[in-house]
Parts: C-alpha cells; structure tokens; sequence
C-alpha cells in the first residue's frame, strides 16, 4: 500500500504558539499605550470631586464642563496663542536657514566644511540646561545695552528654540541631500537654472519628504518645551507647557481641567502627525535606504 504523505508546510508558516505569543504580545503593548489615554480622556469628563478620591475605571458621571472651565481658570488662548506662534516661528526660520545650510554643505567643497559639520552635531552632545544661564545673560546684558528686549519675549523665546532645533535639522538635511543624485542640479543648471534656481525648483521638491520631516521635529520641539520656556517667558509671553501650572493652586489641584486642557494643546501635534506621518517615515529613512 503507498504510505500516507503528509502536507508540505510553507516554509514562511510560523508554527501556532509563535502567532499566539505575538498576539499576546501584542495586546499587552496596546493595552500599555491605551491605558495612559484613557486615564485621561475619562479624568477630562468627571466633575473635581470625581476624581480627587480612587480612581475608577467606569465613571459614575461624565460632564463636558471642564473642557468649558479651562479657558476661564487660566488664559489658556493667550497661552495657545503664544506657543502657536513661537514654535511655528522658530519651525520656519529654523527650516529656511537649514535648507540652505544643508545644501551648501552637500553640494560643495570650501575650507572649514568638515569644521563646521562636527560643530553643528557637537552641540546635540550637550545637554539644554548648559546653555540656559549664558543664554539668560546674553539676552539680559543686551536688552540693557541696546534696549532690545529679548528676555521676556516671543522673540528671545524663538532665537533660544532656534538654538537647539536649527543644528539637528542642518543635520538631517544633509543627509537627505547626499542621498539625492547630483545630476539633477546639474540638469537643472544645463536647462539655465542658477545654483539658487537649481535649489527651488528641482532639489526642493524632490526633498520635500525630508523637510516636512525636519519641520515637524522642529514644531514638537519648540511646542512641548518646558526648561527655557520656564526661565524665558513672563505671564504675557507664558507658553502652554508653563501654562498648564496655572491649573494647581496653594490647596488643590484641579486635575479634570488638567487633563482636559493637556488633550486640547495635544490636538495640533497629533493632527499634524496624522497628516503627515507618511513624509516623516519616508524623510527620516530615506538617507538609510539610499
């Protein structure tokens, strides 16, 4: 009698306690990133009293007022207002400079090239709160000299996000750049294009994955800063992420409002993200890939 073949499994197939382990896995990670959320989308919807005492899983009452008292317990538009535009401030300058930076940097060769590059990742080494004293010094002693007044301001606020968003995005896009082939500028020069025409026309929008990458690093940076806002700003100029402190007083802290208005500043950098997560992905991999 022939013997009984048994079925070829696939070579790719993973055996069921694999697919199960990873399942689990899986869930575990989800139900860590879910938890954090839900704390605080069903903390935002309790009244105060709900939620000073235990915390409970199934709220016994949901309300919408808080989402109403958070615009009255601190100025928190004139807080948005200003983060809005420091950070978007501080995004286009930084984004300009280092489109050009970065260019220069990737298409020539001028003494102190390799000089300049280490420099501008040299800084990433150090830590933020290294510069914050010499940064409130300099802007004081010239405020006193020539009467600019940059501590206290929305402009000495976005010259100090400047100061640690400007050098990792040179560096970024130096790497994006090397990764696209000359020989687009050179045909964009061929067709009459001058170096700046090359730059806007052909290399900027093939690059345009990276720059949104780059924009978007610098816009959560300077939106969620805490340290330099802290020492920086003054009630006119206070910034969300300072702001946010207004919530807690000498006897409580209103922790439903808290919540409530840490998921609407949230709002802009989660919708962002969504919009363009396709562009970050593709900007921060493609100097890897290529």
């Amino acid at each position: 009698m022939p013997s009984a073949t048994r079925p070829l499994r696939s070579p790719t197939a993973r055996p069921p306690s694999f697919v199960w382990t990873r399942r689990i896995v899986l869930t575990l990670l989800t139900l860590f990133a879910v938890t954090p959320l839900y704390v605080m989308v069903s903390s935002s919807l309790k009244p105060l009293e709900g939620v000073t005492g235990s915390f409970r899983w199934i709220p016994s009452e949901l309300t919408v007022q808080p989402y109403l008292d958070i615009w009255e317990t601190v100025p928190l538009g004139r807080y948005f207002t200003n983060s809005l535009i420091v950070a978007g401030a501080a995004t286009v300058c930084s984004v300009i400079i280092a489109v050009f930076a970065a260019y220069a940097v990737s298409r020539y060769r001028f003494r102190g090239r390799r000089t300049f590059t280490i420099t501008v990742l040299s800084t990433q080494m150090f830590p933020g709160i290294l510069f914050l004293l010499p940064l409130f010094l300099i802007f004081v002693n010239l405020g006193n000299l020539t009467g600019i007044a940059l501590y206290g301001s929305r402009g000495g606020l976005i010259l100090t996000y400047m100061t640690f968003t400007l050098p990792l995005s040179i560096w970024m896009l130096v790497g994006y750049f090397d990764s696209l082939p000359r020989d687009l500028d050179e045909a964009a020069q061929v067709d009459g294009c001058g170096p700046l025409g090359a730059l806007f026309r052909v290399v900027v929008p093939a690059a345009t994955p990276g720059i949104v990458a780059v924009t978007i690093y610098s816009f959560m940076t300077a939106w969620g800063e805490v340290l330099f806002a802290s020492v920086m700003t003054n009630d006119a100029t206070r910034t969300l992420s300072i702001g946010l402190q207004g919530y807690a007083n000498q006897t409580e802290v209103y922790w439903n409002q808290v919540m409530a208005a840490s998921l609407v500043v949230s709002l802009p950098i989660v919708a962002g993200f969504l919009l363009l997560q396709r562009y970050l992905v593709a900007g921060l991999t493609a100097g890897a890939v290529k």
